[in-house]
């Protein structure tokens, strides 16, 4: 991100005033947790739609957990941190510095979740949810953890350290979601990770010039990058010469192979919880679809789907959840 002085993202700042406030009861502590998702995250809207009622508040609880540790990750920056008076390089150390003093008080309320008392909205609404399903500590610091790797040189070297920081930054999420629906088995773990690992894939391939020129992270491996013959100046460049749209084809291979793998999932949920992971593979199916069509052109602008396509998706993947047809992936090549 650009190092401005005195910006924050609103959840950054309010995790550094919500944890003084007064003690919320655990009602007032999901309804905060509602309107955090609502006022800042668009998606929040369509997915809370297709949420059973009874789930919803737990759904919120856990989402504005896993955003709050991302921002704090990603956003979170000292009240002095200029440039100009400290120079970039150690601005950037205070910066991460107090990244890591953000993510260490985080972990400190996640610990209170387990058996004390939590200062902020968030991790009080948490501890209920936790406690209500049986919740295991271990998702939440992985979450935690990959946010500590993002503070590093925003490099990865090859694909095995790309998936290492999937398995913490959102594989964990997918476990999160299906402990919510009662299931707890290594089988639906295994095919969620697949699943949740192609989605982060699939967003890292769309947003490649954004990680670059916003927080100076790649995560293309740069093993693949060497291999085809792409340096870092060529991402800079914002222009997709041939050896790029190459490496970026074969990355985005590896992200649907992901989610043929974790294809099977759906079928293997009830109802309820089936809807929302059925549409997370197609969405990004249907991104990757988009990738291609730019012939893996990220540089010059950010892939993105239309929202007719958002509602086709939408409404096809309800009728063929409705129908017991499960999701089957589209040949090589074809639509998502």
């Amino acid at each position: 991100m650009p190092i401005v002085s005195g910006i924050s993202t609103p959840i950054a700042m309010e995790s550094r005033v919500a944890d003084r406030a007064p003690r919320l009861t655990v009602e007032q502590a999901y309804e905060h947790c509602a309107r955090l998702v609502r006022s800042h995250y668009e998606n929040f809207t369509v997915a809370s739609r297709l949420t059973p009622k009874s789930k919803l508040p737990h759904v919120s609880a856990i989402y504005a957990w896993c955003r709050t540790v991302d921002d704090l990750g990603d956003e979170a920056v000292p009240d002095q941190h200029d440039p100009a008076e400290f120079g970039q390089s150690a601005t950037r150390a205070l910066v991460t510095e107090h990244r890591l003093e953000r993510l260490a008080w985080w972990e400190e309320e996640l610990d209170t979740a387990y058996g004390g008392q939590p200062a902020h909205p968030v991790t009080i609404a948490l501890q209920h949810t936790i406690a209500e399903f049986g919740i295991p500590r271990e998702p939440f610091l992985r979450l935690i953890h990959a946010n500590r790797m993002d503070q590093g040189s925003g490099r990865v070297q090859n694909f095995g350290d790309l998936l290492h920081y999937c398995e913490h930054s959102a594989n964990p999420v997918g476990h999160l979601y299906l402990y919510l629906f009662g299931y707890d088995d290594a089988e639906r773990q295994r095919l969620s990770d697949f699943t949740c690992t192609g989605l982060q894939l699939t967003n890292f391939w769309q947003d490649v010039a954004r990680d670059y020129q916003d927080r100076d992270r790649i995560y293309l491996p740069l093993d693949d990058m060497e291999r085809f013959g792409v340096n870092e100046s060529n991402i800079a460049s914002g222009i997709a010469i041939d050896a790029f749209r190459s490496l970026l084809r074969h990355e985005c291979e590896r992200a649907m192979d992901l989610f043929a793998r974790g294809a099977p999932l759906v079928p293997k949920l009830d109802r309820s919880s089936r809807l929302p992971v059925a549409l997370f593979t197609r969405g990004g199916t249907a991104m990757l679809d988009a990738i291609k069509k730019r012939n893996y052109d990220v540089l010059s602008g950010r892939p993105a789907l239309s929202s007719r396509r958002k509602t086709w998706l939408l409404l096809s993947t309800l009728l063929s959840v409705k129908l017991g047809m499960g999701y089957r992936l589209p040949a090589r090549g074809g639509k998502a």
